[in-house]
């Protein structure tokens, strides 16, 4: 289910105040250790990453702060204008490169690009054919390379509308749909999880697959003041960390990842 580049324009200020707050912070910091466990293994030298549906840069800049090359491939024009404006701010403008594209069509330098990483975070919920879209975004990928595949966590569903609505009756009913809104873009969701998602990877020529999960406990904590105390995001922070290859918590969680190794052909 596509959408359109002004949905996601039109909503820049939501998305960078979200981004901002504890649980957006979260999200990246999780995110960003969970590769390094992974990049740190593969060489010295700076790597060349594919981030695509990149946005505003939130991946890419972390990756670039840590000497990476990174492209970032999206079609929402503000969100490409707006990283190109954090990467000169942060003085990484070197190492970012903006292409505007639908991820669904490459262009040829970069489906062919073999990169030694690419990244596919908060997509596979707007798109109808999960593993055409993987097969996809997994083309521009060197054997070898590290992929990362990010989503809502349809698990997470039921837990969430429960806690954050106190509503049993909607909780009920998300058990047996994989439909849901974002209300931040105004649109229509398909909900997975990662038990799903881990055959479609072996079946396309990944390995190694990992499976973590992103924030395990903060969304289901309903006093968000709280999470701004520097002290208390410290301790969730840290607890976030240590849980997120740990059962059952990547589960339950809001979202998953999944990283995995493209096997030689």
């Amino acid at each position: 289910m596509p959408q359109t580049p002004e949905k996601f324009d039109t909503a820049m200020t939501t998305w960078q105040e979200w981004q901002d707050a504890p649980w957006g912070r979260l999200r990246y910091v999780i995110a960003e250790v969970n590769l390094a466990r992974h990049l740190n293994s593969q060489n010295d030298g700076p790597l060349r990453i594919l981030d695509l549906a990149g946005g505003d840069g939130g991946d890419a800049l972390r990756l670039a702060a840590r000497g990476h090359h990174v492209t970032i491939v999206d079609y929402a024009p503000a969100m490409l204008a707006a990283a190109t404006e954090r990467a000169a701010a942060d003085g990484l403008s070197e190492l970012i490169a903006c292409v505007q594209a639908d991820v669904a069509a490459l262009p040829a330098y970069l489906a062919a690009g073999q990169f030694d990483v690419v990244l596919c975070h908060n997509l596979l919920q707007y798109m109808d054919d999960v593993p055409g879209t993987l097969a996809t975004v997994l083309a521009p990928l060197k054997d070898g390379g590290l992929f990362s595949v990010m989503a809502i966590n349809r698990h997470s569903a039921a837990l969430n509308i429960t806690v954050r609505q106190m509503d049993p009756a909607a909780a009920l009913a998300a058990l047996d749909t994989d439909q849901a809104r974002t209300q931040m873009f105004n649109s229509a969701l398909t909900l997975h999880t990662a038990e799903e998602i881990i055959p479609v990877l072996h079946d396309l020529g990944c390995q190694d697959v990992q499976h973590y999960g992103i924030r395990s406990f903060c969304d289901y904590i309903i006093d968000d003041a709280r999470k701004y105390d520097p002290a208390f995001y410290a301790d969730l922070e840290q607890l976030e960390l240590a849980t997120t290859a740990r059962p059952p918590y990547m589960h339950t969680a809001r979202a998953f990842q999944l990283t995995a190794r493209k096997r030689s052909s």
